[in-house]
């Protein structure tokens, strides 16, 4: 593809792997992703149990209150399924 003077590989813009660890799976109506999995199992959290996205967030805003040091890659899941949520489940 060529975009102004510039060849461009599309093939080359797209990382595999990185495409399938951001994919979205269903988990009870939960969409994550391999990198979310990946970071709750590292904190001990069973994302199998919950049947509501409410409920996984209430579980990982617990933890995050209740810990001190460096969480920001569980701040991050906690973000991004609740932006997710948000446009995917309020009237607008």
């Amino acid at each position: 593809m060529k975009v102004g003077n510039t060849e461009i590989d599309i093939d080359s813009l797209l990382d595999e792997k990185e495409l399938e660890t951001n994919f979205l799976k269903n988990y009870n109506g939960i969409l994550l992703s391999d990198n979310h999995i990946s970071i709750l199992n590292r904190y001990n959290i069973d994302y199998k149990k919950y049947t509501s996205v409410n409920q996984l967030l209430y579980e990982i805003e617990d933890i995050l209150n209740d810990s001190y040091g460096d969480n920001e890659d569980l701040e991050w899941v906690s973000m991004d399924i609740s932006e997710r949520n948000y446009y995917q489940n309020t009237k607008k």
